[in-house]
C-alpha cells in the first residue's frame, strides 16, 4: 500500500522525520513522482520541491492533495494521507469507465509545516513567493532559495495554477484532534479554517546574583515572564471563543543558569480562532498585559509579530455539499461539519480556488507526534468520501 511506503521514508517507529528539503524528503518526491507517472499522470518535482502530477486529460480539473513533509517528531499520516488518497482517487476515477474522462491533478506539496517558512509550495503554485518568502530559513540559518539550489531545483518550473483548467481544490487530512472520535464519527466536513497570530513577547531586567541580591532588589525577567503567561491564560480566557486555542510554546531564560537572575526572557505566543475580530481582541489584550507586567515588575516587556498573521479562511459551500452528500452515503449519521483548528495549504488556496476538506478520526486526538494514527477502516472510509465527491464535483 503506497501510504504505508511512504511512511518507510524517514520511518522512526512509530512515527516519520522527513523535513522538508532533507535527503529522505527528497527521495520521497522522486518516489511519489515515479508512482504519479505510473498512474498515467504527467509528474514532475517543481522548482521549489512540489510533486506535481497532471492528469492527460482536458479540463475542468480539481487539483487534490496535501504536503508530504513532516514535523521534526512528526506522525505519519499528517500530510502523507492526503497525498495518498489523491493518487488513489486519480487512479480509481481513471480505471471507471464512466469517470475515466474526468481530469484530477495530484500534488505532494513541500514545507507546509514551516521548516523554513509555512506552506512554501501552495504559496508558489498560487503565485504569492516574494523573495522575503525565501529568505526565511530553518533552524540551521540555510534560506529556502538555498535549500532549492542545495537539491538541484533552481531554474527549474513551477507548477502554476491555471484559471482556465482548474476549478477547486479538495484536501483530505487526519483531524489531529478529538472531536470526531469522542463523538464516534467517522468523517468531518470542514466549514472553515482558523486563522493564526504569532507574537514573540521580549523581556529586559537585570542580571544579577542569585544568592546576594535581596528580593525587593530584583528585576528579574523570568519572574516578569511566569507572571505575563498567568495574566494572559486569565485575559484569554474571557475572550476565547469555543474553538479558541492558544499556546506558549517555545520560552527561553538568559543566561538560563540556576545561581544567576535572568537579565532577559523571551516567550513566544501563538493564538488560534476561526474569527478574526476575536483574534483581534486577543491582538489587544496581549498588549494590554504586556504592560501591565512591566508596570508591575520593572521589567521592560516589548511584544513583537513573528510572523505575517494568517487569517481564517472558509471552505465553498458548494463543495462541502458534495463532501456531505458523499460522507452521508458512506456513513450515514456518523459524519460532521466542523471548523479545522489546525492550518492547511487550502488557507492559502482558498484565496485564488474554491476548496474544501474532509477528516477523518485520530486516535486519542493525537498528532505532531510519533503516537499519531488511524484506523484502517476510517482511512479507507475516508479516501472513499473524498473519491465519491471528486467525481461529483466533475460531473462524473
Amino acid at each position: 500500500m503506497d501510504l504505508h511506503r511512504l511512511r518507510d521514508f524517514g520511518r522512526t517507529d512509530p512515527g516519520v522525520v522527513r523535513p522538508s528539503f532533507s535527503d529522505v524528503d527528497m527521495a520521497a518526491r522522486e518516489w511519489l513522482r515515479s508512482r504519479f507517472a505510473d498512474a498515467g499522470l504527467e509528474a514532475a518535482v517543481d522548482g521549489v520541491g512540489n510533486v506535481f502530477g497532471r492528469s492527460p486529460n482536458p479540463g475542468p480539473a480539481l487539483v487534490l492533495g496535501s504536503h508530504s513533509d513532516t514535523q521534526p517528531r512528526g506522525g505519519w499520516l499528517d500530510g502523507a494521507l492526503g497525498v495518498v488518497y489523491a493518487l488513489e482517487v486519480a487512479r480509481a476515477l481513471a480505471e471507471d469507465p464512466v469517470t475515466r474522462h474526468l481530469a484530477v491533478d495530484v500534488v505532494a506539496w513541500i514545507d507546509e509545516e514551516g521548516t523554513y517558512t509555512s506552506c512554501l509550495g501552495s504559496r508558489s503554485f498560487v503565485g504569492d513567493l516574494p523573495d522575503q518568502v525565501l529568505a526565511h530559513t530553518n533552524d540551521h540559518g540555510e534560506t529556502a532559495t538555498d535549500a532549492i539550489a542545495r537539491v538541484g531545483l533552481t531554474g527549474v518550473d513551477r507548477a502554476r495554477l491555471d484559471p482556465q483548467r482548474h476549478v477547486g481544490y479538495l484536501e483530505a487530512h487526519i483531524e489531529q484532534g478529538p472531536y470526531l472520535e469522542e463523538a464516534g464519527e467517522r468523517i468531518g466536513v470542514v466549514t472553515s479554517i482558523v486563522g493564526i497570530r504569532s507574537t514573540r513577547v521580549d523581556f529586559v531586567g537585570e542580571q544579577n546574583h542569585a544568592g546576594t541580591t535581596p528580593m525587593n532588589r530584583r528585576r528579574d525577567a523570568g519572574v516578569a515572564m511566569f507572571e505575563f503567561a498567568v495574566r494572559l491564560r486569565e485575559r484569554f480566557s474571557g475572550i476565547a471563543g469555543p474553538t479558541t486555542v492558544w499556546t506558549i510554546g517555545q520560552a527561553e531564560l538568559q543566561p538560563g543558569a540556576a545561581s544567576i537572575i535572568p537579565g532577559g526572557a523571551t516567550a513566544h505566543v501563538q493564538y488560534r480562532d476561526p474569527d478574526d475580530g476575536r483574534l483581534e481582541a486577543m491582538d489587544v489584550a496581549l498588549a494590554e498585559v504586556s504592560a501591565s507586567v512591566a508596570a508591575d515588575t520593572g521589567v521592560g516587556v516589548t511584544a513583537a509579530r513573528e510572523r505575517d498573521p494568517i487569517p481564517p479562511c472558509h471552505m465553498d459551500p458548494g463543495f462541502q455539499e458534495h463532501l456531505s452528500a458523499a460522507a452521508e452515503a458512506r456513513a450515514t449519521g456518523a459524519w460532521r461539519r466542523m471548523p479545522s483548528a489546525a492550518g492547511h495549504d487550502p488557507m492559502i488556496v482558498s484565496h485564488h480556488l474554491p476548496c474544501a476538506m474532509v477528516f477523518i478520526p485520530s486516535i486519542g486526538g493525537i498528532s505532531h507526534d510519533f503516537a499519531e494514527d488511524s484506523h484502517e477502516g476510517d482511512i479507507a472510509l475516508g479516501c472513499s468520501v473524498l473519491a465519491d465527491a471528486a467525481a461529483s464535483i466533475l460531473g462524473g
